[in-house]
């Protein structure tokens, strides 16, 4: 697999517990054995990725937020640097299109369209898939606490309840009724955008089910 201008797949989830992790792992290690050079971009390495390092100072100085211009900068960066480095896949795992932080750090609809349009500028000419894995959110969070355990709803209800953009987060039903409402606002905004969104529908169905259908979606793994 050749790509001049390489691909990023970002995988990007309606709530917790949909599986975006697992499908990450699973497309990274195809595209490998496809003969790709891949970046597998997990979650957390959002805070020690070196083109990432301005995010990390801003997110650690107490402000609760990062401005929409650093995450810009910082994403322009970490893809011109694969582009060099002649990275076929990135596979990155809830790093673009950053709407939910910015939900949470209180941006209204317009100002997240605005960044997705700089965002959108900052990555081209890398061609972008984003895969959005969707599933009611009280099934997901069920998910999700069977798997963190009991302690993860207090940590994930402080989290989010905390933030100015999700104050209305008191418990699990509140957190279910912002995820609602926050991917009604994803699927508006990504369909503003000139990527292509592969939304694929969990409904229940299992990691083995999931990485089939976004294989048979992305010929390219």
């Amino acid at each position: 697999m050749t790509m001049a201008t390489g691909h990023l797949i970002a995988v990007v989830g309606s709530s917790p517990g949909v599986g975006k992790s697992t499908l990450c792992r699973a497309l990274a290690r195809r595209a490998a054995e496809s003969g790709a050079t891949v970046d597998h971009f997990e979650e957390a390495d959002i805070l020690s990725r070196p083109s990432f390092r301005p995010v990390a100072e801003e997110f650690a100085d107490g402000s609760g937020g990062v401005r929409p211009g650093t995450l810009v900068e910082s994403t322009r960066e970490y893809v011109a640097k694969a582009r060099a480095e002649g990275v076929d896949v990135l596979i990155t795992d809830a790093l673009l299109p950053f709407i939910p932080s910015l939900v949470a750090w209180g941006h209204e609809e317009s100002a997240i369209a605005a960044v997705l349009a700089e965002l959108a500028d900052a990555v081209r000419p890398t061609r972008v898939t984003v895969v959005y894995l969707r599933d009611d959110p009280d099934t997901a969070l069920r998910r999700a606490v069977e798997r963190e355990g009991p302690d993860w709803v207090d940590w994930f209800v402080t989290k989010l309840g905390g933030s100015p953009g999700s104050r209305s987060v008191k418990d699990l039903a509140s957190a279910a009724e912002h995820l609602r409402r926050e991917e009604e606002l994803t699927v508006r905004l990504l369909a503003r955008t000139d990527w292509h969104v592969l939304s694929v529908d969990i409904g229940g169905r299992d990691a083995r089910w999931t990485e089939q259908y976004v294989r048979e979606n992305l010929p390219d793994l």
